[in-house]
């Protein structure tokens, strides 16, 4: 448990140290528009919905309302985090951490700055940032996990 708080602290800092280098960018020169390489810019922009931009809403009541929800499913992964005795502890404190630095902007600013812009040629992902890749990745270690591993997972805490 110990060094599962670690990597949520560690993962909850370097969200909000990029997160507060971009904004210090903004206020130096009035906005953030840096032409990293071919594929990478960092472009800030306020997101009031969920994962990259979904569900963006502009009306109080539905960010409130999704604020609450974000809220709830983070105490959720705490509570698994806390179940949970295998590797997949460590995929949940990435999703956690994530949620947490995600879930602190929408309380504190509200609204999320995502700031990292991938792009081929005139084709952009959605804009995102630093906690948006920990729960990506932890979601994405946690299919894997169910999907190839779960026999052995399974027969292992028997």
């Amino acid at each position: 448990m110990i060094f599962c708080s670690l990597v949520i602290v560690a993962i909850v800092l370097l969200d909000r140290l990029t997160k507060l280098y971009v904004l210090s960018l903004v206020e130096i020169h009035n906005h953030v528009d840096i032409f990293v390489t071919s594929f990478l810019n960092i472009y800030l922009v306020w997101n009031k919905g969920i994962a990259f931009g979904l569900l963006n809403f502009e009306q109080k009541e539905v960010y409130n309302f999704i604020t609450g929800i974000i809220a709830m499913i983070s105490l959720a992964v705490l509570f698994m985090i806390i179940k949970t005795k295998d590797i997949r502890v460590y995929f949940l404190s990435f999703i956690f951490a994530g949620a947490i630095g995600n879930l602190f902007d929408r309380l504190y600013y509200t609204a999320v700055p995502d700031f990292i812009d991938l792009h081929v040629n005139n084709f952009h992902w959605f804009i995102f940032n630093v906690a948006d890749i920990f729960i990506s990745f932890g979601v994405i270690c946690l299919i894997l996990v169910e999907l190839i591993f779960d026999k052995y997972l399974v027969n292992e805490n028997k």
